[in-house]
């Protein structure tokens, strides 16, 4: 892999000066910003890979909802098999599947149940979720480099072991690298997030913390709450897992951190199955998964909640099977000053 970044590294200058005339294109004006008959906020980051936007859309979402607006969610729908403006959620009832919105919308639609959509062009998008759906208050997924949407707080979110990372590579642009843009892009942030996930605070170096200088910086972490068996939506303590041989079965950017968790509640992750970001599974994945839960004698199937969207299609090919998820909330280290720092944005 280091090879092929190697290889790569020719490119990243053609690519730096891309971004930058973007990003000055939309600084002078020349490219239209537009508005829309709504506050709008902006969850995004500068890497690929998960550095947890989701979980932080769906916080925002529920902290929203507790102050009587009217929210709505809405994402381009990454990998998913349709184009244009689809509606995939009112609040009450989920419209579409899985593969023709994306898993991370219904994922969030599920779990918020506020009108939900996904649309490559987010004036367009925004603009159907405000006449439809008659909200007040957008949140968009994945948008800090869609600046085509006037947006009235920008959140940029970044995962800690990403900020004091010492990989050379990790800090580098595109193609090489892991970083969509550049650390300068962090002036254009109303906030930047740091999220810990599972792991302990850590010092930021200086060479990355100067860039944060005089940003507002609010400090997020990952707690299990429980899991959840995916067929009957039963509800179990963390507890009654310790110790259970599972085949642990993901496709998320960041395995990571959902190891992390599961040791972290004592479950035996020594049998795995590991498939790519959004993986979308076909007959051909779920036999792979019941002949290796069949091979290691395993209790049970345990899976991340964004995969259990995916998966819960197959409950017929899964009957014999039992299959959780664990069950994560993003926390704030201080949700009091947050809380009063998106109000103020937004009033």
């Amino acid at each position: 892999m280091k090879i092929i970044r190697f290889i790569l590294i020719p490119f990243v200058p053609i690519f730096a000066l891309i971004v930058k005339l973007r990003n000055k294109l939309f600084d002078n004006d020349i490219f239209k910003i537009q508005s829309v008959d709504a506050r709008v906020i902006s969850v995004g980051n500068i890497t690929i890979g998960g550095s947890g936007k989701t979980p932080l859309v769906i916080f925002l979402v529920n902290l929203l909802k507790n102050e009587g607006r009217k929210v709505g969610v809405l994402s381009r729908g990454y990998r998913r098999k349709s184009k244009g403006y689809l509606l995939v959620s009112d609040g009450k009832k989920i419209f579409t599947d899985v593969e023709t919105c994306g898993d991370e919308i219904v994922f969030t639609a599920n779990e918020c149940e506020v009108p939900s959509a996904v649309s490559e062009k987010r004036i367009d998008g925004a603009k159907k979720l405000i006449s439809d759906l008659h909200v007040d208050t957008i949140v968009l997924d994945d948008a800090f480099q869609h600046r085509w949407l006037k947006r009235d707080v920008d959140l940029l979110i970044c995962e800690q072991r990403f900020l004091i990372s010492p990989d050379f590579f990790d800090h580098y642009l595109l193609p090489a690298g892991s970083m969509r843009e550049p650390f300068s892009s962090f002036e254009r942030a109303s906030a930047v997030i740091v999220n810990r996930k599972f792991s302990q605070p850590r010092e930021i170096p200086d060479n990355v913390k100067k860039y944060l200088a005089n940003k507002k910086i609010f400090n997020t972490y990952y707690s299990a709450k429980e899991f959840v068996d995916i067929k009957r939506r039963t509800e179990y303590n963390l507890s009654e897992f310790e110790g259970q041989k599972s085949l642990v079965v993901c496709g998320i950017a960041n395995p990571y951190s959902f190891f992390t968790a599961l040791k972290q509640t004592n479950v035996d992750t020594e049998n795995y199955l590991i498939f790519r970001d959004h993986k979308y599974y076909t007959n051909k994945e779920i036999q792979q998964i019941r002949k290796m839960f069949y091979a290691t004698n395993s209790h049970s199937v345990v899976t991340t909640q964004k995969d259990a969207v995916k998966l819960s299609e197959y409950h017929n090919e899964l009957d014999d099977i039992d299959i959780f998820y664990l069950k994560i909330e993003l926390m704030m280290d201080d949700t009091s000053s947050f809380k009063d720092f998106l109000l103020k944005k937004l009033n």
